[in-house]
């Protein structure tokens, strides 16, 4: 897959990193590591952060590519082996905590392939956005293809959502009048004077 853009006359190629698809239109991403030549795709994206779900050291290339463009890197270094207790369900609560928070988007989720790690921390988005188990494995498989794994499935099936559902709760709501709410950030939830009006 690539895209051609037209700038002034000259067509850009822009590459997107294998295995790449949109989670959530214009928000969400997923793919495999990106390389270099993938750089202009990545910035047409105007990415906010990227997780990274390997141990392996960010390469310097890609780093002066996040400095230059003011992405956050969050690194989540969970193991890729094919081990029963190579996902870490502490790991995936905490990148779904990034992925969840709006002020990180738009966001690039990816391992080396974008596959196991990757579909792992995306089935567990979408446990937590209430899609069935069915519907899960199924997108799963698409990007895992012949190469899943019987033990990320295991892993997906036993994820418990609560874990993240209640920070998510946790998160302080206001209401002004019966129908404006917004979240309200642990910044702005200090003590301010209030206004009153006088009739």
């Amino acid at each position: 897959m690539c895209v051609i853009l037209e700038k002034e006359g000259d067509d850009v190629l822009l590459a997107p990193p294998t295995n790449f698809s949109a989670v959530e239109d214009n928000c969400i991403y997923r793919s495999g590591f990106p390389q270099p030549s993938n750089f202009p795709f990545l910035h047409s994206l105007n990415l906010r952060s990227i997780i990274y779900l390997c141990p392996e050291p960010y390469s310097e290339e890609n780093l002066e590519f996040l400095r230059t463009n003011n992405i956050k890197l969050f690194k989540f270094g969970i193991d890729g082996t094919k081990g029963p207790s190579a996902m870490s369900s502490s790991a995936i609560t905490e990148a779904l905590k990034v992925i969840t928070d709006v002020r990180n988007h738009p966001v690039l989720i990816h391992c080396k392939r974008g596959k196991h790690r990757t579909g792992c921390l995306v089935g567990c988005l979408r446990k937590l956005q209430n899609w069935c188990m069915s519907a899960v494995v199924e997108e799963y498989k698409h990007f895992a293809g012949t190469k899943w794994r019987e033990t990320d499935l295991k892993f997906l099936e036993n994820y418990d959502v609560s874990r993240i559902r209640h920070c998510l709760e946790s998160i302080i709501y206001r209401y002004y009048g019966s129908k404006k709410r917004r979240l309200q950030y642990r910044e702005e939830s200090l003590q301010k004077p209030q206004m009153t009006s006088v009739i």
